[in-house]
């Protein structure tokens, strides 16, 4: 987590997303492992779906995101154009990360999957946890609360 943490900042500055929740979604989607691929076919770091990443101009997706940096693009480009979508509803966010637009939709809210319910549970509480223990200076660095 800490090697990627300039990445991480990096890439939520460019894309206006905090990055702790960058971070929190890392966690739970590969506990920060860029070389993760989950059973559905998802890879690295944020567990990107390959059609996903395409729609985000990555090429050869199946092995480019093994890289964390384009890993991390696509998530953030991702999750800013969910949350333009759902206006700010972080939770119907990380619901239609995890599940799809189509299924947000389809439900009108976050959907009644046991994965999906548990998956924005887990990363609201992993993104809580961080933001008492680490704030976010003017120039976009984790700085752990108290060590001022």
């Amino acid at each position: 987590m800490i090697a990627l943490a300039p990445l991480i900042t990096e890439t939520a500055a460019e894309f206006g997303i905090d990055p702790l929740l960058l971070h929190a979604v890392a966690h739970v989607e590969s506990r920060h492992d860029a070389g993760a691929v989950s059973h559905a076919g998802a890879r690295g770091l944020m567990q990107v779906m390959p059609a996903t990443a395409r729609r985000f101009g990555v090429g050869n997706p199946e092995q480019a995101l093994f890289d964390a940096q384009v890993n991390l693009r696509a998530s953030a480009a991702f999750l800013q154009q969910l949350r333009q979508r759902y206006g700010d509803d972080l939770r119907l966010t990380l619901a239609a990360y995890n599940a799809g637009e189509g299924a947000v939709s389809t439900y009108g809210g976050i959907p009644p999957f046991p994965e999906t319910q548990a998956y924005v549970r887990n990363v609201m509480a992993v993104y809580r946890r961080l933001g008492d223990a680490f704030m976010v200076s003017r120039s976009g660095q984790l700085i752990e609360r108290g060590s001022r």
